[in-house]
Order: C-alpha cells, then sequence, then structure tokens
C-alpha cells in the first residue's frame, strides 16, 4: 500500500479509483466495511482503491478543547487499512483552509481534481464541506456534474447500535476493553517503548518494562490481561499482566503504563513493545504496603495466567 499526502494530484490511471472519505479512527468493523466495498468496487473496474483520511482529526483544528483522543496513530492506521486490500492512503492536511471549503468545493478540488475518483464509497450519515453542510443527496449531486458516481454503504450495527470509534473510546473510559474488542474486530493496542523505571516491580518479584506509550487513548486505569509483541519479530505473542495508572501504593503521582510479562527474562529495555489488551481484571488500588501489593499481583498472574490460556 502506497501513504501519500495528498498536496496535489495523484498520478491519472486509465480507470479512475474507487474511493472511500472519512477519519478512519481505529478501522474499526464498521470502516473495514467501507473498505471492502470500496476495494469491490475498485477490483471490479479494475482501478485502484483509495482511502482518503484528514491529518490532524478535524476536531483538533475546528474545536480543540473537545478534540477526542484518537485510538490509533496515523502509522498504525496505515498498518490496520493495508492488509484489507487498499492501495492507497491519501492522506489530507486539515486545516482552516479546507475546514471553509463548501461541499462543492471539496467535491471538485479533492475527489474530482486531485484523486479522479470514478466512484465515491461513503456511509449513509456522510456529512463533509464547510459546517458539515454536505449530505449523502448533495454528494450524488455533485457527482453527476463532476463525472463520479456514489456508492452508499449502512452502518455496522453491533447490539443494537451503529458501530463509532465514539463507542469505541467510551468502552475504554470504563476499562470495558472486551467491548472495545467486539467494536474494533480485533484487540485494542497501544505502541511504546521501553524506557527506564524506578524498578519496584523487580524488587517486587514482578520486574516490569515500562512504556512510554505514542498512542493518546488508552483504557481506564486498572490491571489487565494481555499480550505483548516485540517489534523485531523476535518473539510470539508473549503473555502479560499490564498496570495502568498512577501506582497509589507508592504515592505516584504521574500516570504510568508497566508491563510484567509472564516466565520472560529477557531485557526489554529500548525495546519497541506493542501491548494488546484481553480483559480487566481489576481496578487500580492502593494497598497496606508492598507485601500486600505483591500478594495481590501474584494472584493477578495466576488469573491472567488462566485467562489467556484459554484464548
Amino acid at each position: 500500500m502506497e501513504l501519500v499526502h495528498l498536496s496535489s494530484a495523484l498520478p491519472f490511471d486509465e480507470v479512475g479509483p474507487a474511493v472511500t472519505v472519512g477519519n478512519f479512527d481505529g478501522v474499526h468493523r464498521g470502516h473495514q466495511g467501507l473498505v471492502e466495498a470500496t476495494v469491490s468496487e475498485a477490483r471490479s473496474m479494475g482501478g485502484r482503491a483509495v482511502v482518503l483520511t484528514f491529518d490532524p482529526h478535524p476536531a483538533r483544528v475546528l474545536a480543540p478543547e473537545r478534540a477526542p483522543a484518537p485510538l490509533m496513530t496515523l502509522g498504525q492506521k496505515a498498518e490496520a487499512l493495508a492488509p484489507l486490500g487498499v492501495d492507497v492512503l491519501a492522506v489530507l492536511a486539515f486545516n482552516n483552509e479546507v475546514a471553509g471549503q463548501s461541499p462543492e468545493e471539496f467535491a471538485r478540488t479533492t475527489l474530482a481534481e486531485r484523486l479522479h475518483a470514478s466512484v465515491v464509497v461513503v456511509g449513509s450519515n456522510f456529512r463533509f464541506g464547510r459546517g458539515r453542510e454536505g449530505d449523502l443527496p448533495a454528494l450524488r449531486r455533485l457527482g453527476s456534474a463532476l463525472g463520479f458516481r456514489v456508492q452508499e454503504v449502512s452502518p455496522l450495527v453491533h447490539e443494537g447500535e451503529p458501530i463509532s470509534s465514539s463507542r469505541i473510546r467510551a468502552a475504554l473510559t470504563r476499562g470495558d476493553v472486551r467491548e472495545a474488542r467486539a467494536l474494533l474486530g480485533r484487540r485494542f493496542f497501544v505502541d511504546g517503548s521501553v524506557v527506564a523505571g524506578e524498578g519496584r516491580g523487580r524488587g517486587l518479584g514482578f520486574p516490569t518494562a515500562n512504556l512510554d506509550v505514542v498512542n493518546e487513548a488508552l483504557p481506564a486505569s486498572g490491571v489487565y490481561a494481555a499480550w505483548c509483541r516485540t517489534s523485531d519479530g523476535g518473539h510470539a505473542p508473549l503473555p502479560a499482566v499490564a498496570n495502568l495508572g498512577r501506582r497509589p501504593t507508592f504515592q505516584g503521582v504521574e500516570p504510568s503504563v508497566e508491563v510484567h510479562v509472564l516466565d520472560f527474562a529477557a531485557d526489554l529495555y529500548g525495546q519497541q513493545l506493542r501491548l494488546e489488551f484481553e480483559e480487566k481484571l481489576r481496578d487500580e488500588r492502593r494497598f497496606r504496603g508492598p507485601a500486600a501489593l505483591a500478594e495481590q499481583i501474584a494472584r493477578d498472574v495466576e488469573q491472567a495466567r488462566g485467562m489467556l490460556a484459554r484464548h
């Protein structure tokens, strides 16, 4: 898959591409349905499948004080889209100029002139242009004038409600990583580099890798059964227990992400890790002292071991 920053037009193909448009934050199951429809349209025409996304998230420009924490980085988004058959991930820099474009301007300059779209695939609730003025009927009218047709995809529903990035963020806020997994179609994950910590985990008998994560969205504070992957590919997914929070037993102030990898002795310092959340074990809480905390961690480890063995 090719990633391009859309500062100018894509090279012209004999057959214009099938294009889908959106933030695609999380690349959840609903997004995957849009992409699958786009790839199908592209293959049937003999053209390319293009995903058009925005960076930063439009809310960061339009209402930064209310902007949600993104579920993934742009690189993670590209990684999730590539296996779906996408040929091009086109990234449009979202700024005040783009935000001020009318629906007509956006359709003409971006969809027709820059992307040369033959078909545009969107959800039934798609909105675009200044103040979200444009809707699906408007896009159809513009497509007729500009030379592309529009394919509508109905929202994917889970337990009676459409799947959305906001539902996933709400689940993470509750620490419900099982619900997040059902909506995403995979485990929620974060990436980070292993940095030096205070060594308290090792002193308790449970050495931890302290992660400096690149992701903004995190599950709620607590203890989780998880899987850990190393960026060097040298290990199969490793079972782990992750603690997210402020370490109240030690009067911690700054939030941290600490990972104890089960039955693993190699040094992870300096490595890049991916942490995939399987299930929440318990809330974070303060213990009487290190001994009581160590006893609880031992119970957490055994609970996680049994849980992960089933998966």
